[in-house]
């Protein structure tokens, strides 16, 4: 048995819940609702290192590089789902940003035996994902001493990648040798143990900032619009004609006509209108922009 391991805050028991099986349902959902509120605090106390990371995120990308999740359990799933919600909002490829999980795509539904206690399958999963000196790696596991998670930082640190580590006690194991340790101490959860609790929602806050700042950092957001949005369905065609229509101040009509101009792309039929250009112009100034519509906009002819 592993002594340390019941040490740590997030499988401690929480004095708040010990009489949980005696309450009612409102008191425990009250009781869950006042646990929750301390997780944003928490995460108020390490924006300086979620900034940190962001900036390692930004400087890769901007090389080429790339953003790679490694997790267990909840946080390979929170890895998983953060990652797969680039592509359609900031209409990245989905190689950019990767979440993989300890015992593959199966392990997003079901628990794979043991996967989360192998080092050596953290090293295989790095060595199969082609990390290099190019790319960010987040290692995330709520305990800090995932060994599936240590391999991975370990196995990226080797291949020169910049290393984060997110975990929801103060001081983990996966922390060392990190260019970045996001701690987020959240305490004991309703049920000792569960952290997919107040854990998985300091997690979940903690990838959409990393994420979010990265996207908006490269220019994937005008304003606070999501101008990379990927008109896949007819929900984010209605919220594409509905963004040029918020930045150019031109009616349903005349937005459906520049989004068919510009080929479904939002960025070129803002361009378009806001500066009187050709399409084929609106793409070489985006393309000499590096993509940030306000820089586009703002170029001379």
């Amino acid at each position: 048995m592993n002594d340390n391991l019941y040490q740590l805050q997030t499988e401690m028991r929480n004095a708040a819940s010990e009489r949980l099986d005696e309450m009612s349902a409102l008191e425990i959902v009250t009781l869950m609702n006042e646990e929750d509120e301390k997780v944003a605090r928490a995460v108020r106390q390490v924006l300086p290192e979620i900034a940190q990371a962001v900036e390692l995120i930004v400087s890769a990308m901007e090389r080429g590089g790339r953003l790679l999740y490694f997790g267990a359990g909840t946080s390979g799933r929170l890895g998983v789902l953060d990652a797969s919600e680039c592509p359609p909002t900031y209409g990245t490829e989905p190689s950019l940003v990767r979440g993989i999980i300890a015992g593959g795509p199966v392990a997003l539904s079901e628990a794979v035996e043991g996967a989360e206690d192998s080092l050596e399958l953290g090293y295989e999963d790095v060595e199969r994902a082609a990390v290099s000196a190019r790319d960010v790696v987040v290692g995330i596991a709520a305990s800090g001493r995932t060994p599936y998670v240590r391999g991975a930082l370990e196995a990226a640190k080797s291949r020169g990648a910049k290393i984060v580590s997110l975990s929801c006690n103060p001081t983990p194991e996966i922390s060392h040798g990190v260019d970045v340790s996001i701690n987020v101490v959240v305490g004991p959860e309703v049920v000792a143990g569960s952290t997919r609790l107040k854990a998985g929602t300091a997690t979940k806050m903690v990838l959409n900032m990393l994420t979010t700042a990265s996207m908006v950092q490269l220019g994937k957001v005008y304003g606070n619009l999501m101008v990379n949005v990927q008109a896949t369905n007819q929900k984010l065609q209605e919220r594409a004609k509905r963004i040029i229509m918020q930045v150019t101040g031109v009616d349903y009509g005349e937005a459906e006509k520049l989004i068919a101009a510009a080929a479904g792309d939002v960025r070129v039929a803002i361009v378009m209108q806001k500066t009187g250009v050709s399409h084929e112009e609106a793409l070489r100034r985006i393309a000499r922009a590096q993509g940030k519509v306000r820089l586009a906009i703002e170029q001379e002819k």
